[in-house]
């Protein structure tokens, strides 16, 4: 028998086709160095991360911050300006301002609102009204705010009262003083939780239909931050 044996031919190499990657003009495996939105303002940005759950039932310190070298907002028509942006949304948006509190280049409010959207939908639209009337009023163009708004929802009744006191007498952490009176650039005369009741006691009343503010809903700024002690109008609230 014929036991010779055939070598298998030998399977032509076909040639590899190149591998192609994609170039990018900046490495991979971390962010780049100066990457993302620039501060408007001289401080750093508010944090972009997701808010703070929040309902009706959990008022929430709310900070807006000019951006540098605009005129002071403590001042007879400015002021006046904050407080109809304060009217024409309060009461909307499922929202309210309820106290508030204004600084040469910054405010402070304590709000209530539904949920966290609804906060985040009033503010928008306060800010597009405070923007819009104040450029009007100094006839500048460009951003009017520093950032997006900071906010800190309040849940314990020690909480609100620590806010209400930094809110409503800011005006002293800063150096400004009152003798007797509260001061006139805040909702401080509609406050009824003074230890001393200040000499200009004013009622939603006296604003007409359009308050700037409203009565408290929740129970924590009703009464539940009461039950650690009434606000002194000369104590210099800390951090």
């Amino acid at each position: 028998m014929d036991t010779t044996t055939f070598a298998r031919p030998k399977r032509a190499r076909t040639a590899r086709a190149p591998r192609i990657e994609q170039l990018t003009f900046f490495p991979r495996g971390g962010k780049r160095a100066g990457a993302g939105r620039k501060p408007t303002g001289e401080r750093a940005l508010v944090s972009h991360a997701k808010r703070e759950k929040m309902s009706w039932h959990t008022p929430a310190h709310v900070t807006m911050r000019l951006i540098a070298g605009l005129p002071t907002l403590r001042a007879p028509t400015p002021f006046a300006v904050l407080k109809a942006a304060f009217a024409g949304t309060t009461g909307r948006f499922d929202f309210q301002i309820v106290h508030f509190s204004v600084q040469s280049n910054h405010m402070h409010l304590i709000v209530e609102a539904r949920d966290e959207r609804a906060l985040g939908r009033a503010m928008k639209g306060l800010g597009g009204r405070m923007t819009k009337a104040l450029k009007k009023l100094w006839n500048v163009d460009g951003p009017i705010f520093a950032d997006r708004f900071h906010s800190e929802v309040l849940r314990s009744p020690r909480q609100v009262r620590h806010n209400l006191l930094y809110v409503l007498n800011n005006h002293r952490k800063h150096g400004l003083h009152t003798i007797g009176y509260c001061d006139p650039y805040s909702s401080g005369d509609l406050f009824d939780g003074w230890i001393d009741a200040p000499c200009k006691q004013m009622d939603w009343a006296d604003f007409g239909e359009h308050p700037p503010c409203s009565r408290p809903r929740s129970y924590l700024l009703r009464k539940g931050w009461r039950r650690h002690g009434p606000l002194d109008l000369h104590e210099v609230p800390g951090r």
